[in-house]
């Protein structure tokens, strides 16, 4: 073990699972919740559980605060982008910062603490089965002039994490950067009907963030359940990565470090 592993958007859900499992298993822990209430209520569900980081990422400021406190830790051994919101908002929500809630949540702000925050050895990004229904165009991806598609906007910004996840993997060498899908699960995101084993869906963010075998230790892949998946084909365009991450530069003002 070399440093905490952070686990952002960790009250509930897959982020609560992960927490519990990584605490379990040894390691030291970061939490983090949008809010003291929910702050509070991870550390009582997540017992021996110290650490939690309050930040609300639909503001970007509050997500600079967030890495600056990080800056005082010890070095991470991973950070864990579990933090986002689903397809079921009924029209464009805008933040704080005017953008589109669910691209801040699910992208920006993930892009915006990787950018500001010491760099961990591991980044592990959430992505969904659904990015593959994503549209690989960087056409008005802040949804200010097309009409408002919430399952669309949902899967783009999946399809946005996992190509971050790969034009990392490149543009940081020394850092380990991948993304997973964790199923289709009956989460509070995923509804009670969802058919996947909720059991085994926090157990690949987990796998990749302690980095325990030798599968783990390549970058830039994309998993289900512990083995590689097929992505979307944008997710390995080196093109739409580097331009993607300059579009996140654009909208956010924080750019990546060289």
């Amino acid at each position: 073990m070399s440093g905490a592993i952070l686990v952002t958007g960790s009250a509930d859900g897959l982020g609560l699972a992960a927490i519990r499992q990584l605490l379990a298993d040894g390691y030291p822990v970061i939490g983090h919740a949008r809010s003291k209430a929910r702050a509070e209520q991870l550390r009582a569900l997540a017992p021996g559980l110290d650490d939690v980081l309050v930040a609300d990422f639909a503001s970007l400021n509050e997500v600079a605060a967030m890495a600056a406190a990080l800056a005082d830790r010890e070095p991470l051994q991973a950070t864990i982008h579990n933090a986002g919101v689903g397809y079921r908002e009924p029209r464009r929500i805008a933040t704080v910062d005017g953008h589109a809630h669910v691209l801040q949540v699910n992208v920006l702000a993930p892009y915006v603490l990787t950018a500001l925050a010491p760099r961990p050895e591991r980044l592990v990004w959430l992505s969904s089965g659904l990015h593959r229904d994503g549209n690989a165009s960087l056409d008005d991806i802040d949804w200010i002039s097309r009409p408002w598609n919430g399952f669309q906007a949902y899967a783009d910004s999946k399809l946005f994490d996992a190509t971050l996840a790969v034009a990392l993997a490149r543009r940081l060498p020394q850092v380990t950067s991948n993304a997973l899908e964790p199923g289709w699960v009956p989460t509070k995101m995923g509804g009670p009907g969802a058919p996947d084993d909720l059991d085994l869906a926090h157990v690949t963010q987990v796998w990749l963030a302690e980095a325990s075998t030798p599968e783990t230790q390549s970058s830039g892949g994309y998993y289900y359940h512990q083995a590689p998946a097929p992505t979307h084909y944008a997710v390995h365009d080196r093109a739409f990565g580097d331009q993607l991450v300059e579009a996140c530069a654009q909208l956010t003002g924080v750019r990546l470090p060289d």
